[in-house]
């Protein structure tokens, strides 16, 4: 069984995906530097979409106490994580970086609603580096707790 990402993650990546989309699409400094973001961020969400994410999918089950021998699937992924996680870091860093210039571009041309979204993202990888990802390694040291004592 290998797990999925959950839903709402999905929908947020794919909004966020299409925000960043337009904003490609902007003349001048905006698009630029949305531009610039895209560079980085896309090859970011395809390593959350292969391993950071899926292990989320396992969270209502694993609280309401089901586990399943399948489910040590996702370990291959949790544990690419846990190894990866400097680097996602550091990934994050970067694309906050270049979304400040794009928030500094946005003002410039008078153009907030990117600034928003680029605050938006970077709340985004906030939530990732404090929630989303120490859950889904969390799901796999759970897992490997559980074969443990059974």
């Amino acid at each position: 069984m290998i797990s999925t990402t959950p839903r709402p993650l999905k929908v947020e990546h794919a909004e966020l995906h299409e925000e960043l989309a337009k904003a490609t699409k902007e003349g001048g400094r905006v698009g630029e530097a949305a531009k610039a973001v895209a560079e980085l961020l896309h090859p970011h969400f395809v390593k959350e979409e292969e391993y950071a994410l899926p292990p989320l999918g396992l969270l209502s089950m694993l609280a309401q106490g089901q586990v399943t021998p399948e489910m040590r699937d996702v370990l291959a992924m949790t544990d690419k994580l846990k190894a990866e996680l400097p680097r996602m870091v550091e990934e994050h860093q970067a694309i906050v970086a270049a979304l400040e210039k794009l928030v500094a571009a946005a003002r410039q041309e008078g153009k907030p609603e990117y600034a928003l979204f680029a605050d938006k993202l970077m709340l985004h990888a906030q939530n990732e580096e404090e929630v989303l990802y120490p859950a889904a390694i969390l799901v796999g040291e759970y897992l490997k707790l559980r074969s443990n004592t059974q």
